[in-house]
């Protein structure tokens, strides 16, 4: 698992590899590319992830084009985007208020996404 280490890496330009797991910390290293649009980076299997890690390696072309990838996604997907995310979030806070106002039960809330700042 990651957490900040992998969320540094990222807002770095640095290319995160993992191999997702079944508990919450061995998933969030997968989540964190899902959200910064590098799916191609999560594997499977712990042979996928050497697969993956030597590959990389020795093709330094795909290497840097992971790295454009990410670069340019860092500032433009949700995941860095902390003015967004607290709108987000506030937006969150609004629908809850709105609902206990209204004497509505608490609920699951979809949040319709919000344009980048």
């Amino acid at each position: 698992n990651a957490h900040t280490t992998a969320s540094d890496a990222l807002w770095a330009g640095l290319p995160v590899l993992t191999c997702i797991g079944e508990t919450f910390p061995a998933r969030v290293a997968a989540s964190l590319l899902h959200a910064v649009g590098l799916p191609e980076l999560i594997t499977r299997s712990l042979e996928a992830y050497e697969e993956l890690a030597v590959r990389l390696a020795t093709q330094p072309a795909e290497l840097a084009a992971l790295r454009e990838k990410l670069a340019y996604n860092r500032l433009r997907t949700p995941l860095f985007d902390t003015e967004r995310f607290a709108r987000h979030l506030e937006r969150a806070y609004e629908m809850m208020w709105e609902r206990h106002v209204q004497g509505l039960p608490p609920a699951p809330l979809r949040v319709a996404p919000l344009p980048s700042t």
